[in-house]
């Protein structure tokens, strides 16, 4: 009875779309989320009959041929990159990228990680730094003296000073693209690494080159949509359950035939 094994795959795999979505409705007010969906494929096909095969010898083949399925499998669960809303927060060092790129992350291992998390803060140095304390690169270093930070939409940070007439220039933010962002791997944190799927990273000034640009007191809300979330999860439970109903009825037809007397 291969339908017990062909609803078992669908169960798992409904069991990892439930689970997707719950991370999805989970991380819905995370700076910056993504939110994720899983994509599905069909196992292997048993062949019984095959199609275009000759069925005589006049020569005539058969139009169809018969092919039974094996189930499901977890093809991918990538990100789906849109844009999240933009938060109003009125802290200076909160920044919000309009369009493609990623901050650039430098972690305590010497590797780059990358964000689009903007939530930014400046550490007991002034320098500026993730909420994890990573600190931002370019490296920015904020004077323990400044009266005003400025941050424009091409990534260029001015201070004004006591004593000054004009704001100084203190460094310029650069962001990072790459050729399939969907590549990119997930470590924890509002933090993805770059992998052979990924490509290298492309780094360049906010506002070129295809790079978006940068909103200084602002940061990006999580793109998921409660509606669809829940829709989703709805569908993902009957599904479920009308694969547990085919275990059933495949059990109870076993059972059927389990009782037949010679």
């Amino acid at each position: 009875m291969q339908a017990l094994r062909t609803a078992a795959t669908g169960m798992a795999a409904q069991q990892l779309n439930v689970e997707v979505i719950s991370n999805n409705i989970a991380n819905m007010n995370t700076v910056a989320f993504k939110r994720q969906r899983a994509e599905f494929q069909d196992l292997l096909y048993q062949t019984f009959e095959m199609a275009g095969a000759q069925s005589s010898d006049q020569g005539t083949i058969v139009p169809t041929g018969v092919q039974i399925g094996a189930g499901v499998k977890a093809g991918a669960v990538y990100r789906i990159p849109t844009q999240g809303t933009m938060t109003r927060t009125e802290n200076d060092y909160d920044l919000a990228i309009d369009g493609r790129g990623y901050f650039q992350v430098l972690l305590p291992t010497g590797e780059t990680a990358y964000t689009r998390a903007g939530n930014l803060s400046i550490n007991d140095q002034g320098q500026l730094v993730t909420q994890q304390g990573y600190q931002i690169q370019p490296g920015i270093t904020i004077p323990n003296d400044a009266t005003e930070v400025a941050i424009s939409v091409a990534g260029q940070v001015q201070v004004t000073q006591p004593g000054q007439a004009a704001p100084t220039v203190v460094g310029t933010l650069e962001l990072a693209t790459f050729m399939n962002e969907g590549g990119l791997s997930q470590k924890g944190g509002n933090l993805l690494m770059e992998t052979a799927a990924s490509g290298p990273a492309i780094t360049g000034a906010p506002g070129t080159a295809g790079i978006g640009q940068l909103l200084q007191g602002y940061t990006e809300a999580s793109n998921v949509d409660a509606v669809s979330e829940i829709t989703a999860l709805i569908v993902a439970q009957r599904a479920y359950e009308m694969n547990s109903k085919v275990i059933s009825t495949a059990d109870n037809m076993l059972g059927v035939a389990n009782q037949v007397k010679s």
